[in-house]
């Protein structure tokens, strides 16, 4: 009896440790996310300066949602891109899939529900220097697959952030500040644009959290 005891003990204690040890979901996020000691040098070595230009920007300066491969636009590829077992019809529309948004930790079914958030937003990158580039820089910019610069998050968090630096709005999901922060200076760095002192400020705040 006591052996069938220890026995069922020890199958309670095997499948509690399977739980416990079992990693949540990896979420697919966009490359090339710098670690963190990597984005502090980053964020050291930009040019801190005052924001300008901001009346003479237009979203339609900064050219978005190019045609990418056959009939996938940037949109839609980054919906296959960070979508779990995404669907797409023969317009690469997804058809079926799930999008967790970091932003918020929100889980969505609907491809209509969600955006695709420029983490610098066109019109920041406009007033730290994107003014001065020709336009077909600025579309590289708008649709760059290649660095950390498109997530897909919720509609309504991508509304609440707007234009907005990371001094004046930060995702409401606090464990996701450090990777944040992260992207948004990489994307700052690659592109040689300028932080003002509150936002280098803010950036430091969320690096503290990695």
């Amino acid at each position: 009896m006591a052996h069938a005891h220890k026995a069922a003990l020890a199958t309670v204690v095997a499948v509690v440790l399977s739980v416990l040890l079992v990693p949540p979901p990896a979420h697919a996020t966009p490359p090339n996310i710098p670690a963190y000691s990597t984005a502090v040098s980053r964020l050291n070595s930009l040019t801190v300066r005052a924001e300008a230009n901001q009346s003479s920007y237009r979203r339609d300066l900064f050219p978005h949602w190019i045609t990418i491969t056959g009939t996938c636009n940037t949109r839609e590829q980054v919906l296959k891109r960070d979508g779990s077992n995404v669907v797409v019809g023969s317009d690469c529309y997804p058809t079926s899939g799930s999008w967790y948004s970091p932003y918020d930790g929100v889980t969505r079914t609907n491809p209509a529900d969600i955006s695709i958030d420029h983490v610098v937003p066109l019109a920041e990158a406009w007033r730290s220097g994107a003014s001065s580039w020709t336009t077909a820089r600025r579309q590289t910019y708008a649709n760059d697959l290649g660095g950390p610069e498109l997530w897909a998050v919720t509609g309504s968090v991508n509304s609440s952030k707007g234009d907005r630096d990371p001094a004046n709005w930060k995702p409401p999901r606090a464990a996701f500040h450090c990777t944040y922060a992260r992207a948004w200076i990489q994307v700052k760095w690659y592109y040689g644009l300028s932080v003002d002192s509150a936002e280098k400020s803010a950036l430091n705040t969320m690096l503290n959290t990695c």
